[in-house]
Order: structure tokens, then sequence, then C-alpha cells
């Protein structure tokens, strides 16, 4: 037998890495993994990004998992930074995002006397993590990475963390199991035949897309087109679908219009694909309705049924599922066709006339029902129009948040990514802009202020370089990680931010308003945010007055280097349907007057 050659730990869990496809590591370095940081900064195919918060970090390392469904890592120290990673960790964990976490921890002979910056790292991350463990032993680490590389790409995808103690990473380790790529495996033929016999029969069948049709959005369309389904896409997922296809009816996003829940409510069937049907996708877990028959498909088996009650569970990923559907419905195709030309023969040989409807003209049996989405279609097309309101919006309090989209709408490239932030002023950019185009949106539907900006930084560097990234950001949540625009100067980044400034925490506002008609601590400062962007390396303009938009946008398409533009936004104009003004007239007694 040949000897088994050693390196370092950190050797080997980069050696894994690297194999694995993983390219991209973001961090901000810390004494207690020194050994990960010089084997990642020493390999010409590895990028290692230096940030300036690990939030930051973490929603970079996010936002490439997103955008390519291959985790990314992000590495920080011991207690404080694996603490300051935990928002963007949480983001992957309800996002089903892959993502590694690496993290350095005190040394083995110090655990468990709580030494300097020492927390028990395993249990802090147990709630936001898929799996987490320490690394107490150097020669371990192969096997460990190997483990949480697996765990966080099969199954329900999340993040993992791995914590090495400092004196672990130099200790010798042999080299890691190979990497192991997972066999798609789609539903039994049986399965399959009863979900085509099913959409065969259905009346009002919808699909809801979520997050494994965003990654892999083409068998959505075959399958609607096939069956003639309505599409909803999950909570930002919107470019799981083209909104511009005639059979797209709707998001099912905050504050989604009743008028385009219709559909969903009178449907009979409802095909989840890959969607773990979150609060905010079933509005508050109120649909599908129990009416409903539903086909839920998520390669994760705890998924299943976890929030509604499912028909028929598919553990499965979304394309192996439409394949071999189709396949089943081409099958009961081809037995209706030779069902119906038996009875074609045998209405010949008793000289009867056949019926002209037995064999639809394509030559589908049984398939000449198809549902008309037209009105659906119409309906969302005509809620997303910007209105004509906002567009000639000349507020003195600001410009009308839906007069932004529309600018970009008419400056901006279509295929963009759009990376958003949390806050109010995402829904106007989930209501007015298109995304006709696959793996063009990348937002938290964990709802994670401060997202963007880094998030547009790691889109960025996720793709191929020519591809623009836009990211929209509120003033607060640009205040929080807007510093990361450090980070794209120096990389070279063009981003460009969009930043609605209303100098308001705009949600809590709202739900103060709504709830108890007095908004508290939701104040900002009116912060030259231009300037601050300016100070970071970017090139920056404020536009206080609608008429300024479509000049700001177009210089901002020249995405040659980071850019930012501040709207000053009326802070009165919420949401697309909801002002502060009117919420808190809710409250005023009748005959009471604003003084």
């Amino acid at each position: 037998m040949g000897r088994v050659t050693t390196r370092s730990a950190a050797g080997a869990v980069v050696d894994f890495l690297e194999a694995a496809g993983v390219r991209l590591f973001f961090t901000v370095p810390g004494e207690s993994f020194l050994e990960l940081i010089d084997e990642v900064d020493r390999r010409p195919g590895l990028t290692l990004v230096s940030c300036r918060h690990e939030s930051g970090a973490a929603f970079m390392a996010e936002a490439v998992g997103k955008l390519t469904g291959r985790p990314a890592v992000a590495m920080a120290t011991r207690a404080v930074g694996a603490a300051n990673l935990a928002i963007g960790v949480h983001t992957a964990r309800q996002d089903s995002t892959p993502m590694l976490v690496l993290l350095g921890q005190v040394e083995t002979e110090h655990l468990g006397r709580e030494a300097f910056q020492e927390v028990d790292l395993p249990r802090f991350y147990a709630e936001l993590t898929a799996h987490a463990e320490t690394v107490h032993r150097a020669d371990r680490a192969g096997e460990a990475v190997a483990r949480a590389y697996r765990m966080a790409t099969t199954g329900r995808p999340g993040p993992v963390m791995l914590a090495f103690p400092a004196d672990v990473l130099a200790g010798p380790c042999p080299p890691a199991p190979p990497v192991v790529a997972p066999v798609a495996v789609g539903p039994d033929a049986g399965t399959a035949r009863q979900v085509a016999a099913m959409l065969r029969a259905a009346r009002r069948p919808v699909v809801i897309a979520g997050r494994g049709a965003q990654l892999d959005p083409e068998p959505v369309r075959r399958l609607a087109e096939r069956f003639g389904l309505g599409v909803y896409t999950a909570f930002r997922r919107q470019d799981a679908f083209p909104d511009s296809h005639p059979q797209h009816i709707g998001h099912l996003g905050l504050g989604t219009p009743p008028a385009l829940l219709e559909p969903l409510r009178a449907a009979d069937v409802v095909v989840v694909l890959g969607s773990r049907l979150s609060e905010v996708t079933t509005q508050a877990y109120e649909l599908p309705l129990p009416s409903a028959r539903v086909i839920q498909v998520d390669p994760e088996p705890g998924s299943l049924g976890a929030t509604v009650p499912v028909t028929i569970a598919v553990p499965c990923a979304v394309r192996p599922f439409v394949d071999a559907v189709l396949t089943a419905d081409s099958a009961l195709a081809a037995d209706a066709v030779l069902a119906a030309d038996a009875v074609r023969a045998d209405a010949v040989r008793a000289d009867a006339v056949p019926a002209a409807d037995v064999v639809t003209a394509d030559g589908r049996a049984g398939l000449d029902r198809r549902v008309d989405w037209s009105q659906a279609h119409d309906t969302w097309a005509r809620l997303a129009a910007v209105p004509e309101t906002a567009a000639s919006d000349s507020s003195d309090r600001g410009v009308h948040p839906a007069a932004v989209l529309g600018a970009m709408r008419r400056r901006l490239p279509a295929d963009a990514i759009v990376v958003n932030d949390a806050g109010n002023f995402a829904a106007f950019g989930h209501r007015y802009w298109r995304f006709d185009h696959p793996h063009t949106q990348v937002a938290p539907t964990s709802g994670a202020m401060g997202y963007a900006v880094p998030a547009a930084v790691g889109a960025w560097l996720a793709g191929d370089g020519a591809t623009p990234v836009v990211a929209l950001v509120g003033d607060g949540g640009f205040l929080m990680t807007g510093q990361e625009l450090e980070t794209a100067a120096r990389l070279g980044a063009p981003i460009l931010v969009v930043v609605f400034q209303n100098r308001l925490y705009g949600t809590i506002a709202l739900h103060q308003a709504a709830g108890t008609g007095r908004p508290a601590a939701v104040d900002i400062g009116d912060v030259d945010l231009a300037g601050f962007a300016r100070s970071l390396g970017a090139a920056a303009v404020t536009v206080d007055h609608q008429d300024g938009l479509d000049d700001a946008f177009a210089a901002a398409a020249a995405f040659d280097r980071p850019r930012v533009v501040v709207v000053r936004t009326d802070p009165d104009v919420l949401t697309p349907g909801a002002t502060l003004s009117g919420l808190l007239a809710r409250h005023r007694p009748t005959g009471a007057t604003n003084r």
C-alpha cells in the first residue's frame, strides 16, 4: 500500500472545497484562523474577499449561493466574528441557501473556560444552521468539511458551520474524501402517472414556483404549458417564471392585492415546486385552501406537508419531477389515443358518426380542457403598471417610490440582476420591476435589513462580470452595511445602488400607524448619503425631484464603477396601497384635525 500523504488540516479543508468547485471566500480576518486565510490566499483559482463587517461577508456568501446553487464560504473569528455573521447565516437558513461557515475558536486546552472571546459555537449556531460542530482533531478536518459540504448542498440546502480551535488548523491531516455528486432521483412511475392524471382532470390548476424552481426555471414552463397551469411565484422568487408569460398570474408576497389571490382561492389543484410554503407565500398560512388538492415537490422530506396538508408529497428536485410527469402524461395520452381509435372503430362498424372532439388536434387526448388565464394575467399586468399619479407626482415631500421604478425600467437593462433589501420600499420593486429573465432576483425572504449592498457585491462576483447588478435599499438598510461600497470599489465591482431615502423606518412606522396609531423610534437623520458613498470610492448623486430620475439612471447605466443614486422619497407613501397619513387618520377621533 502507498503511504497516505498528509498536510495541514487547513490545507485539507481548502483542498476539498477547491475540488468541490467552491471559489469565493468572504471574511473579516482574525487571528484564530490564520491558516485558513493563508491557504485560500495562496491559490490563484480562489478569491478571498476582505469585508468591512462580518455581516457583509455573510450576505455576500449568501448571495453567491442563492444565484448559483453552489455554496460560498463565510469565515470569521470566535464569538465576536461569529455573532456578527449570524444575520447572514440566518438568512441562508430561512432562504434555503447553501453556505459554509468556517470559524476560528480558542485553543483546545482553553475550551470550556470562557477564554478570550469564547462561546460554545455549535450551541450558538444550532438554530441558525442545518448542522454545526467543532472539529477537535486535526486528522478529522477533511472528513468534517466533506460532511459539511454534503449537508449544505443536499436535501434542503442551507448553512453548515464548522469551528476550528486555533491549534487544530496547523495539525496534520490526511486528504478529505472525494467529492461525490448526488444522483437526481425522480418520483416512481406510479406517482408520476397519478400526478399527470390529476393535472389532466383539474379544472383550475395552479403552480407555486419557489426556490427549487428559481434555480431551474425551464421545467416549470414546460409543465405549465403542457397542462395549462396558472403560475404564481413564491415570496421573492419572482425570477422563477417570466412575468410576461401569459400564464403568469402573480407574486405571493407581502401585501399581495386580493384580486391576485382569487385564482389561488379557486384552485382545485395546487402544485408546489421547490417551496417550503412560508408564512408570506401562504399569506399567513391561509392559502392554499383546504378544498384544494396540493402536490408538493421538494428534495427535503421534512418540508413536505410541514405547513400545509398535502395530497401527494414528492421528495425530489423540480427537474426530475417534471421529466417524470411529462413522460407519464405522454403515456396517458398514447393510451387515450388508442382508446379513442377503438371507439372510432366501433362507431364506424356501427355505421355511426364519431365524436369530433374525442382526440384533440395535437393528439393529446383528453386535454381539450384549457384554462384561459388571460383575465388573471391582465389583472396582474394592470396592478404592475406604474400608476400615472406616481409619474406626475411633484410632492414637495419627495419623489413617489413608484416613479423611481418607472425611470429604472426606462433606463436600465431588463436583464439586470436586482438585489433588494428588506423594507417597505421593496414592495415597489416587487410590484413594478419586470422579472422576465432567470437568475435575476436576489432578495432575503428572511427580511434581513442591510442585505442589499453586500449581496450586490456577492452577486457581481458570482456572475459573469458583464451582467449588471442593481441594489435597491432604504436609507435604514444602507446605513447598516453601506460601508461595503468600499469593498466594491476595491474589487472594481461596478454595482449600482439605488437608495430610497425617506428618513424613516417605513415598515415599523406602518405597523405602528396601523396598530397603536403613533410612530415611535422610527426617525432617521437627514444624512448626506451621496457624500458618504463618495468617501467610500463610489460615484454618487442625489435626486430631489422626479425630473432628475431619468438623467441619473441614464448615467448610472454605464455600469463602469460603483455608483449610487440617492432618491429622496416621500415618507408618507409607505406601500403601493398605503400612506402613513391615511393609516394614522383611522385612529383620529371623529372631528379631530391635524395641528
